[in-house]
Order: structure tokens, then C-alpha cells, then sequence
């Protein structure tokens, strides 16, 4: 500080000059400071031990705020006056300027920075002088007053408030204040406040929304004002006619002036209402009456707690008044007494009850008029219980009533005590009995398809086999041995056969017989395998109790409807998902049309009992809470209800009070501490019970073992099996009858004669048929009279000729008993084959290929049979029982 200043001012103060003409300049906004200067003044003049018998006079000037141009202009005038010093108390910009003036014309200047007592304001950072010598003074009292809000907040615990000040105050002085805030991470807002504070809440409702006003209700719960004595009594006022303010409000008043605590003592009424203020340092409550709570000094801080009387210790003598709204399980009329009130029962009451006990207060309880948890109408107002809350009407709000974003809006809710989830309740599916459900694999045209192959295949396996026979009769080619060529072909075919998991006989030597019969049975292997696989995935679906167990399952199937309640949060959490165009899952839209069908009067319901109740009469499936749908599936009487959950969001079942409640953080703080201690486990373990009247896990959870094929699903091919055994008896008696009676023309007894001619007809189609190209050796053919009881049907008939050794060709006959005919086997025929090496009178029986019916007919002279001679043994259709025809 530069010492001849001071001096210069002590001469000008205190010499012996009768006056000594001062100049003072001032802001307009600030009323009381040319009041305090010239206070001071006057004090100072009467004052002997300063000022003997010299006097000061004073001049006072007024400038616009923040117009340093004005300010050079008003100094410039009371120099011409004659001043011998300046005072001010401007601006930073106007003090630079009278600094400049007042260090050019040499007169001392003593700047004091407005709103002393600690008051926050910036420092100026004053024009250093050009010659070093300064004659302006710049006098500013500590900030302690940054430092006292900083500790409020912390031992409040604040992290949201508002700051409202002003057009008086400079809101400069609240940088250091608000980096600090910053620093702690608290939320601060800045809100100034014009003279006309009517105009401003009569703009706000007329300009907000009812959404926008009720966060702004919301920030009005923590503030701070630094308003002047008469702008915060009209503030308050306004603030409580409008209903912005509530129980909960706090507010923490600073000015500088202790007396206008009493002034806004007379502005309202209102019991619980909470006001702190800082006057000297010193921290009071207000209610009905003032008491002091803490002190503050800068050595020491904070002395004492501002949270001692808080209502968090207890709510003893408390009586509070409950809505609620019946829903099972959570709340229930309960039997009750003649001439008693009406008592309830439920989680959400022993939920109460709990707290009730803890905190110690009372409870009075009834039910809302319209039957609704609450939501808005068009024209801002809710109905239900939320707008009992906001009519203050009552002070809790209880039932299964979920947290929501737009219900936080208008009121507090506490802590979640159960998690909240949408599920889906239907009827358990009806097993329906199929007895040809075997078939269901595949489709009516697949059948169709296999049946036509079947068919053609047939016919194409026929063919080629008489090409084969046809062509056999061309050997082998010279270049490769039919022996090798067999083998081989034989080798490739039996490994094919065992890879379709069929034979490798060795009787279809033809390849083109093989690639047919292969890609038949490549065609039967792949049919089976789909098949089983097909049944497999079959047998498992119709196993589920339920198709239907997602939200997405719900929207693709048509044969149930589905709906809600009406006006719920369930119902507008689907108008909001459904229409939302920036939503890619159509699921959501799908299921809001279905719900709002006809304005939701289709559909939906108007209560989640009558829901319940479409759900058993109709085809009906009920989108409602998960907790209620679990009750009334766990105690249906016929336990026919199955409920599948779909978690549709982080939300929950908790306690509404009324915006701005103080009961809320007592009420959040003991249901946290119920869930540690795991007593809402056990409440929910009460109401919910796994394994009740009706068992939830049954349906809920996956079978660990699969369940065995009951006899309805095998009924059909048991029948399929029953048909196939009565047609085949049909056919064998149609057969008996067809090939009985009609042969039966003579005796039973009488033995028939053979016809030669009939021998050599059916000797030459036998040998046109099969075996074209074979060479029968000359001394082979015998015919030869047998037993017709010693033949028997060889087995090995798809044998080739070459696994036959040569012999003669053995013909059976049975001839005429009587003299000189007898049975002689081994009788050889002389080649060629004539009437002539028979005798005259033989004559033959002969055997129909029935096995037992003869027919004796004249010997007629046969034609010459003339046969060849082939290495290749036997004529297999000789032993094959197919041709039952006997000579």
C-alpha cells in the first residue's frame, strides 16, 4: 500500500479546514449504499477524537451499472466542484476508469467493492499507475461467504440445487463458489429474478408444459437465494400460493440484513415449512418458532449439525394416510369383524407393516374411487391413485403400482421392493389325440409321391429284368474273362449294399438292373433317415405344454388373441414401443395393433380380474404383471393356468408419496435394509410359494428326461399293421375260392392223365422265357417217374448256372398204374424227343400247378422236341418252385 496515499488522505481528512468537500459515486441498483456512506459521514464529522472542529461535506452521484464512460463523466464534474477526494463503489470497468482519472489529476480514491460483510464478489484487477504512483485504494472485505454455502451443501448433502439471485446482486462473486461445486460434482443451476417476481411465475405457467413445470417443482426442492430483503419476501410468497413449493423444500437464505427473517415470517404460513439463513455467520430453523442450529466462523467452520432435528431418526406420532388399490396378492380385503374397520392383507401390506414398525408411525387406509393406478388425461391431470398423491389428498400411494418415468415426474416413489416384469398367462394346451400322427412328418404330397414311386420303380425293375434275360445270352467278351468281370462287379456291388444298408445279391448281374435298384434304395435310405429325423423334431415340439413362451411367439401366432388393461402402464409401455417409428423390431408393432384393436375394446380389459376370467373362458391371452399372473396360476382351483415370463425392463413395484415428501429417504433407506437382511425374501417366499395348490415349475422349467411315446401316437401304425393282416386273410380266401371249385370236375379220387402236348408247350416256354441261349447236351434230357411227395421247394433260387454242376435234365412224371406200367425212376428218353419212344398205350397224369388237382385227357401225338446241349448244367427253373409244374 503505497504510504502517500494515505498520507494525501489523512490531510485532506483531518486538517484544520472548517469543510472538506467529498465526492462520492454510486450505482444506481444499489439503493442503500449512498445511505451507509452518508451514515458514515455523519458519523465521522461527529466524531471530536478525528475531527475537531473541521466538518465534511458530501456530494453523491448515481451511474447506470456497468457504464465506466458515465462514471469518468460524473468524476469530472465533482472535480470541477472542487472535491478533495473520490469514493466509489462501481463496477470492475468503472473502477479502471476513475482508477486512470483519479491517478492523472492526483486525487485519492478509495474503491470498495459493493455488498461487504463477506458477501461473494469478484476482485477487479485494478490499471497499474503509468509513474508508479497510485492514488486509488481498493478496500474488499474476505469472501467467507462461498465457504459457508460449500459446507451447507456437503453436511445437506445436496448434489442437486438451484441458486437464484438478482439483478442487485453480481453473480460474479459466485466463481469460486461454482468451481468448487464443480469440483464435488454437484449439479448447480443459476436463476435470476427479475423485480416484477409475479410476471415471472405468471409466465412460467402460461409458457411450461405441465411435464416442464413439475421438474422445475422438482428443482425448486434444494435452493439457495441471494435476493434483497423485499424481492425474496414477494419470491416466497409466490412460490407457496403457486403450490411449487412442498413439504421437503429446503432453502438456504443469505443477506446481509438480520432482520428480514421476520419479514418473511409474515409472508406465509405454512408449519412444516424449513427456511435456513445465514445471519453473522449463524445458521436457524423456522417453523413456529426460532431456534439456532449451528454457528459458523472461518478458524473453526461448521459448529454443530443442521441435521439433528430431521425427521430420518423416527416417525413416532406420525399417522399417515394411504391409498391403495386391490390386486392379488399384493393387497386383499381381509375377513373382516363386525364394527371393525376395514383391514387388508397382502405383500405390499406386511411390506408397510414392516415399515410401519421400524419407523413407528400409523397408517389409515382406503381404497381410490376410480379402481386406476393413475395416468394423465388430456388435460394434464392424472386419475387413480397418482392423482390422489397430487391432489394431496393422501400421503402414500400402495398396491402393485410400478416405477415409471412419467409418474416421477409428479411424485416420489422409494426404493423398488420387488423387481417388476410383463408375462403372459394362457391355458394349458389341450393334448390332442391323433392316432396317425406317425404320418405327420411328412406332407400329404411326399406320401403321395412315395406311393407313385413305389410303383414305378416296380415296373422299371420288371423290364430290366427281362432285358437282362433276354441279353444273358451273349458270353462274355473276348477281351476280359466272365470270371473276372463277375468278381469284380459282385465286389463293387456288395460294399455299395452295405453302405445303404441293403443286401448284395449276387442275381442281379445286369448293370443297369443295379443303378436302378441302387438309387432305389439311395432314394429309401434318405426317405427313412428324413423321416426319423423329421419325427424326432416332431415328437419334441408336441411335447412343449406351450408354443407360445416370448413376445415374438405371441405376435406370430393367430389362433389366440391377446390384450391388457386398459390405461395401465402395461398398455402404454406397448403404444409407446409400438409407435415408435425409430423401433426395428416389428414385434412391438405388431402386438399394439392387436391390443389397440378397436380403440382397445376387443382385446383389452378394464381390470386384471377380468382378464383372468377371459383367459379360462376364451382363447385369450393376458399381458399383465409377472407377480399377479404367478398368484393366480399358483391358486387357480383347476390349475389350468400356465404363465411364461418376458422381462420387458428394469423397473419395479415401490411406495408413491407425494412430491417432495420427507419420508421418502426414511422409507428407500429401510427397504434396503430389509432386502440385506432378507426379509422380503421371506415375505415373497409367503405369498409366492413354489410349490403351492399349483406348481409353477412344472411349465416353467424343461423336463430333464424326455417323456415316453404314449399309445395314441403308435395307434395308427398298429392299425396300418391290423389292415395289412386282414387284407392278406382276404386275399388267401379269395384265392382259396378262385382256385377250388372251379377245377374240381371229375372225382377226387381219379387220378389224370398228363397231354403231351401240354408237357411240350410248357417245356418250350420255359425254355423261350429264361433260357434262350442255353446249349442242353443231348444225353441229358431224361424224363423220369417220381414221387410227387418227395419234391421240395429248393431255397437257393436266385443261384446262377454256374454254381450248378452239369447234369441231365430230370423230368418227373407219374404214369398209369396198371400191368407192365409201373413207377420206374430214372427212365432216360431218347433224343429227339418223339411219339415214337412212347409206347402206344402209356399214359400220363399230370399235375396242376396248384399242386393237387388232376385232368386226364388222351395221349396225343407230340411234337418233336429238339434241344441243344450247353455246358451249363441244369436248368435252374428245374429246381426252382415257382414252376410247379411236374412231368
Amino acid at each position: 500500500m503505497d504510504m502517500k496515499v494515505w498520507n494525501d488522505l489523512n490531510d485532506v481528512l483531518i486538517t484544520n479546514i472548517l469543510f472538506h468537500p467529498t465526492g462520492a459515486i454510486f450505482e444506481q441498483n444499489a439503493i442503500r449504499d449512498d445511505e451507509v456512506f452518508q451514515l458514515a459521514i455523519s458519523d465521522l464529522s461527529l466524531n471530536d477524537d478525528i475531527l475537531q472542529s473541521e466538518r465534511i461535506t458530501h456530494s453523491i452521484k448515481l451511474i447506470e451499472p456497468n457504464n465506466p464512460f458515465q462514471a469518468v463523466q460524473e468524476a469530472c464534474e465533482l472535480m470541477n466542484q472542487g472535491i478533495l477526494a473520490l469514493v466509489s463503489s462501481t463496477g470492475c470497468a468503472a473502477a479502471n476508469a476513475l482508477q486512470s482519472l483519479t491517478d492523472a489529476m492526483h486525487i485519492p480514491h478509495l474503491f470498495i467493492q459493493r455488498n461487504g460483510d463477506g458477501t461473494p464478489r469478484a476482485e477487479c484487477q485494478l490499471n497499474p499507475s503509468p509513474d508508479g504512483e497510485r492514488y486509488t485504494l481498493a478496500a474488499r472485505p474476505p469472501v467467507r461467504l462461498n465457504d459457508v454455502m460449500i459446507t451447507l451443501v456437503s453436511e445437506l448433502r445436496w448434489h442437486k440445487f438451484i441458486v437464484f439471485y438478482d439483478s442487485e446482486y453480481d453473480v460474479r462473486g459466485l466463481r469460486g463458489f461454482l468451481d468448487q461445486a464443480s469440483r464435488m460434482g454437484l449439479d448447480v443451476s443459476l436463476q435470476q429474478v427479475d423485480r416484477n417476481v409475479t410476471k415471472v411465475f405468471s409466465t412460467l405457467f402460461s409458457t411450461m408444459r405441465m411435464e416442464e413445470l413439475n421438474r422445475y417443482r422438482d428443482t425448486l426442492r434444494r435452493a439457495i437465494l441471494l435476493l434483497s430483503p423485499r424481492t425474496a419476501q414477494v419470491f416466497i410468497h409466490q412460490v407457496l400460493e403457486t403450490n411449487l413449493a412442498s413439504k421437503d423444500s429446503h432453502w438456504v437464505y443469505a443477506n446481509e440484513v438480520t432482520t428480514v427473517l421476520f419479514l418473511l415470517l409474515k409472508s406465509f404460513s405454512h408449519s412444516p415449512f424449513s427456511l435456513q439463513s445465514f445471519f453473522d455467520q449463524s445458521s436457524i430453523t423456522i417453523s413456529s418458532s426460532i431456534s439456532q442450529l449451528a454457528t459458523w466462523d472461518s478458524d473453526r467452520g461448521l459448529n454443530g449439525s443442521l441435521r439433528e432435528n430431521r425427521a430420518e431418526h423416527g416417525m413416532q406420532g406420525i399417522t399417515l394416510k394411504v391409498v391403495t388399490l386391490l390386486e392379488e396378492p399384493f393387497v386383499m380385503v381381509a375377513e373382516n369383524i363386525l364394527g371393525q374397520p376395514k383391514s387388508y392383507k397382502g405383500f405390499s401390506i406386511d411390506v408397510l407393516d414392516a415399515l410401519a414398525k421400524i419407523l413407528g408411525f400409523k397408517y389409515e387406509m382406503y381404497q381410490v374411487a376410480d379402481g386406476k393406478y393413475g395416468s394423465p388425461q388430456a388435460n394434464g391431470s392424472w386419475n387413480g391413485m397418482i392423482g390422489e398423491l397430487i391432489g394431496k389428498r393422501a400421503d402414500v400411494a400402495i398396491s402393485a403400482i410400478t416405477i415409471t418415468p412419467e409418474r416421477e415426474n409428479v411424485v416420489d416413489f422409494s426404493k423398488r421392493y420387488l423387481d417388476y416384469s410383463v408375462g403372459i398367462l394362457m391355458t394349458k394346451t389341450e393334448e390332442r389325440l391323433n392316432i396317425f400322427s406317425l404320418l405327420a412328418p411328412f406332407d400329404l404330397a411326399v406320401w403321395a409321391c412315395i406311393a407313385a414311386a413305389i410303383p414305378v420303380v416296380g415296373v422299371m425293375v420288371f423290364l430290366l429284368r427281362r432285358v437282362q434275360s433276354v441279353r444273358s445270352q451273349n458270353p462274355p467278351g473276348p477281351h476280359q474273362p466272365a470270371s473276372v468281370m463277375t468278381s469284380f462287379q459282385s465286389a463293387i456291388w456288395i460294399v455299395y449294399g452295405a453302405f445303404v444298408q441293403q443286401g448284395g445279391e449276387s442275381f442281379m448281374s445286369s448293370v443297369a438292373l443295379r443303378i436302378a435298384m441302387g438309387s432305389w434304395w439311395l432314394f429309401t435310405l434318405i426317405v427313412c433317415s428324413s423321416y426319423t429325423a423329421n419325427l424326432a423334431a416332431y415328437l419334441t415340439v408336441s411335447r412343449m405344454d406351450n408354443a407360445v413362451r416370448t413376445f415374438q411367439d405371441l405376435s406370430k401366432q393367430t389362433e389366440l388373441s391377446y390384450g391388457t388393461v386398459r390405461d395401465s402402464a402395461v398398455f402404454e409401455y406397448f403404444r409407446v414401443k409400438g409407435t415408435n417409428p425409430l423401433e426395428q423390431d416389428s414385434t412391438f408393432a405388431e402386438l399394439w395393433r392387436t391390443i389397440n384393436k378397436n380403440q382397445g375394446q376387443d382385446n383389452s380389459v378394464t381390470s386384471p380380474a377380468e382378464g383372468i376370467r377371459k383367459v379360462k373362458r376364451d382363447p385369450y391371452a393376458f399381458l399383465w404383471d409377472m407377480a399377479v399372473l404367478e398368484y393366480a396360476a399358483l391358486t387357480d382351483d383347476d390349475c389350468t393356468l400356465v404363465v411364461t415370463g418376458n422381462s420387458m425392463s428394469s423397473k419395479g413395484y415401490g411406495l408413491a408419496l407425494q412430491h417432495g415428501s420427507p419420508y421418502r429417504d426414511l422409507f428407500s433407506q429401510k427397504i434396503l435394509d430389509l432386502q440385506e437382511k432378507g426379509d422380503l425374501d421371506i415375505l415373497k417366499q409367503k405369498w409366492w410359494p413354489r410349490k403351492g395348490r399349483c406348481d409353477l415349475d412344472k411349465h416353467a422349467e424343461p423336463q430333464p428326461e424326455g417323456r415316453a411315446l404314449r399309445l395314441h401316437s403308435f395307434a395308427g401304425v398298429f392299425c396300418i399293421l391290423a389292415a395289412g393282416l386282414l387284407l392278406a386273410c382276404l386275399v388267401a380266401a379269395l384265392e382259396s375260392w378262385w382256385n377250388g371249385p372251379r377245377c374240381q370236375r371229375a372225382q377226387p379220387k381219379e387220378d389224370k392223365e398228363v397231354n403231351l402236348e401240354q408237357v411240350h408247350q410248357r417245356m418250350s416256354g420255359l425254355m423261350e422265357d429264361d433260357l434262350a441261349h442255353k446249349q442242353l447236351p443231348g444225353q441229358s434230357l431224361e424224363i423220369s417217374a417220381l414221387d410227387m411227395g418227395s419234391m421240395r421247394p429248393h431255397q437257393s433260387s436266385r443261384e446262377t448256372m454256374r454254381d450248378f454242376p452239369p447234369g441231365g435234365l430230370s423230368v418227373t412224371s407219374f404214369l398209369q398204374e396198371g400191368p407192365g406200367v409201373g413207377r420206374v425212376p430214372g427212365r432216360s428218353l431218347p433224343l429227339p424227343l418223339s411219339s415214337s419212344t412212347l409206347p402206344p398205350s402209356m399214359r400220363c397224369k399230370h399235375r396242376a400247378p396248384n399242386g393237387g388237382l388232376f385232368r386226364q385227357s388222351p395221349v396225343k401225338t407230340p411234337m418233336p422236341i429238339s434241344y441243344q446241349a450247353v455246358p451249363g448244367g441244369p436248368i435252374p427253373e428245374a429246381i426252382d418252385p415257382s414252376h410247379g409244374t411236374s412231368i
